[in-house]
């Protein structure tokens, strides 16, 4: 028979949480939310959600505690997202269902509905111990964090001081990720005049300057990306990954715009950063483009011999430090000044895939992993 876990995650499956700003119809992180403050709330947790945006809220639920003065423990937290990106293309009557060879299937099930199944069926086993351990372990369920990371950034900013240090759930195969690449992602726009087709010498094709533009920086600025490296991650990479202009074939466009996404090393941000540095070619070549709408992760580069780090190895021997080269809430969380890593059972190469799952073994094992962490704060 499916254990409890199994059962946990499926529920998670069949609740809509995909967030709004990755498709339109997204019904975001609401009922997640309710029903994660009802699960904890069964088991000792005092649970409040904490509005981001409209209709969009935080879970933050403090563990359960014995005394009756001021909960004075050190705490630390188990964070994964409430959300999900869209579900299009994706096979809706099989969301939940296990296949012979015993994979759960549906959107999160590896990201990050897996790793959130685990952890909370790990504190549903410890829930007996919860109140008495020296260390308070809490629960945060972020929204947004498939877009823009709201939930964390808004957490970080209103929560730092109140941890020691936090796990963030995504697949990571039940690797501590330690230590991951930021980003910039970004618009290059250009400006010209609209014309007829017939005449293309009365106006300025702003498709034709920007695409020449972007040939001119990805050539400057590719060599120089390669100077920030990192013993594990590699260097700063940059990718254009859209380009949109005109309005119809016999209209010389007058407007044209692409979006880059820079991946950036520890060494770029604490230098001059993705967005300086294309905003310096930019003045330097003299493109005729405007860089805009930019938005910023930062890198996350916690030492390997982190106390708390040690604690997980200790609990779990056989994992250690890795790196990888995605973001996540913990990049956040790191840079408020909460030392952050991500752990979680399921692969990363499943996540947003049109057939996502995670194998059920994976899964107990994630119970597995999480259970050993609180059972060994005692």
């Amino acid at each position: 028979m499916p254990s409890d876990v199994v059962f946990l995650l499926q529920k998670l499956i069949r609740i809509p949480s995909v967030n709004p700003d990755c498709s339109p119809d997204g019904d975001g992180e609401a009922a997640m939310a309710d029903y994660v403050q009802e699960f904890l709330e069964k088991i000792g947790y005092s649970v409040t959600q904490e509005e981001v945006l409209p209709g969009r809220p935080n879970v933050i639920a403090r563990a359960p505690h014995s005394g009756n003065g001021p909960d004075d423990r050190p705490r630390i937290l188990l964070g994964p997202h409430l959300d999900t990106v869209s579900i299009a293309g994706m096979d809706l009557d099989s969301f939940g269902s296990i296949t012979d060879d015993g994979k759960i299937l549906g959107r999160g099930a590896s990201d990050t509905k897996g790793p959130m199944a685990s952890m909370l069926q790990a504190l549903h086993n410890c829930r007996d111990i919860l109140a008495d351990l020296p260390v308070a372990v809490d629960f945060i369920g972020f929204m947004g964090e498939e877009a823009s990371q709201h939930g964390s950034k808004h957490f970080a900013k209103n929560h730092a001081s109140e941890y020691t240090f936090a796990i963030a759930g995504e697949p990571t195969d039940l690797h501590i990720v330690n230590v991951t690449k930021g980003s910039l992602w970004a618009t290059l726009t250009a400006t010209g005049k609209a014309a007829h087709a017939s005449q293309p010498e009365k106006g300025d094709n702003a498709i034709l300057k920007l695409a020449r533009a972007l040939d001119k920086l990805e050539q400057k600025l590719t060599p120089k990306l390669a100077k920030f490296t990192h013993p594990i991650l590699g260097h700063s990479t940059v990718n254009v990954g859209t380009f949109h202009g005109g309005k119809q074939p016999n209209i010389v466009p007058d407007a044209a715009k692409a979006q880059i996404d820079i991946r950036t090393t520890p060494s770029l941000h604490n230098d001059v950063g993705a967005q300086g540095l294309v905003e310096q070619i930019i003045s330097k070549l003299k493109l005729p483009i405007k860089l805009v709408n930019p938005h910023a992760n930062p890198p996350m580069d916690v030492p390997d011999d982190n106390p708390w780090i040690q604690k997980l190895i200790a609990a779990n021997p056989g994992t250690q430090p890795v790196g990888a080269p995605w973001f996540s809430d913990a990049a956040h969380l790191n840079a408020a000044g909460i030392p952050a890593v991500c752990i979680g059972p399921g692969s990363i190469n499943q996540a947003h895939t049109r057939d996502e799952f995670i194998n059920i073994n994976d899964l107990d094992a994630g119970v597995v992993y999480f259970e050993n962490l609180v059972r060994s704060l005692g």
